[in-house]
């Protein structure tokens, strides 16, 4: 079969339209969904060539080759400089080159911990020497109070109390900041990361549950501060939203300690009875608002609880999950793993 040139004209037109999408595509937009970052290390003097392999071989770009051309094209090799970076698989090629020619070098790294709450975060950034606690707090709202005036706006807090912190939506991660980061962008980092992790298919269940984000990142916020594993803390979800729905307090000693600042202490019968919103123990439901900074499989536990015949539970010391289906079992369970 021949091919007249009119023919092979078109053909070449259209398989360089293709390549040059090809290439804009690979320069301009990522094609890995992965967010983690790595560190990543340019050496003074390094080649563009050995810069593109090396990315290519931690995994942080596809094609070492559209690097290349890239930083030659648009001239940027030149400008390059030496440093250690963090490097994110879903930044595009040109993103990446950005970084490198404008030395924005990674700062340092900050890990936020499942179950920790706005205090511990705020302690920990001033001990970072990133902001006072109460400069956190100007930005997040105070922990545990009522009648503040937030000014932070994001699609998923719509449904939560205007007047309450943003306790329970800094999600627990590893960030990186640099030079240009303070409180605020911090800030804005775990809350961006809370909106990217609770996806569109955990907000439709919430929804088709009749529930609010509010209340699910409550629920997961108690949760992560009683039980370890993710088919435990399932359990004690089934627990604890069959409570509420049967009439029964949630009873969470966690709620009290939250209540009255304090970390890991013994509950007593005094405590039981402080007059606190939080107080599970004379409160109906819910407590008013997170009482930590849930991780995910506290959420994923809270969205989807597993059903059981069981009450109640407690923590043994080793560290193991011990369910009841009665008071009478339940105090049985006590005497013989608390004592």
């Amino acid at each position: 079969m021949q091919i007249n040139r009119k023919h092979f004209i078109c053909l070449s037109s259209l398989f360089l339209l293709i390549l040059i999408i090809s290439l804009i595509n690979s320069i301009f937009f990522a094609s890995n969904k992965e967010i983690e970052a790595k560190s990543f290390t340019i050496e003074k003097g390094q080649a563009v060539k050995e810069i593109a392999l090396n990315l290519k071989k931690d995994g942080l770009i596809n094609d070492p080759y559209v690097f290349i051309f890239y930083a030659i094209l648009s001239n940027k090799y030149r400008k390059i400089q030496a440093g250690e970076y963090l490097i994110s698989s879903q930044m595009s090629t040109s993103r990446i080159i950005t970084l490198f020619t404008k030395g924005e070098t990674a700062k340092e790294t900050l890990t936020i911990i499942e179950g920790w709450d706005l205090r511990d975060i705020a302690k920990y950034l001033k001990d970072k020497n990133i902001a006072s606690e109460e400069e956190i707090y100007a930005i997040t709202g105070i922990p545990a109070q009522e009648g503040q005036t937030i000014k932070i706006n994001y699609d998923f807090l719509s449904d939560k109390p205007s007047d309450l912190s943003v306790e329970g939506y800094l999600f627990p991660d590893t960030y990186y900041i640099d030079k240009t980061d303070n409180a605020e962008s911090i800030i804005n980092k775990m809350l961006a990361n809370f909106n990217n992790k609770l996806t569109p298919e955990l907000r439709a269940e919430i929804k088709k549950q009749n529930k609010t984000i509010f209340e699910i990142v409550t629920m997961a916020s108690v949760i992560e501060k009683e039980v370890r594993t993710l088919e435990d803390k399932k359990i004690v979800s089934g627990i604890l939203w069959k409570r509420m729905t049967s009439g029964m307090r949630l009873q969470v000693d966690a709620t009290i300690l939250y209540a009255e600042d304090k970390v890991g202490s013994k509950i007593y019968t005094k405590d039981t009875q402080i007059n606190s919103p939080y107080n599970t123990y004379r409160v109906d439901g819910l407590p008013l608002g997170p009482i930590s900074n849930p991780g995910m499989d506290s959420i994923i536990a809270a969205i989807y609880p597993t059903k059981t015949s069981y009450y109640y539970y407690l923590s043994a010391p080793d560290g193991t999950t011990i369910f009841s289906r009665t008071l009478e079992e339940h105090n049985y369970n006590k005497n013989k793993y608390l004592k």
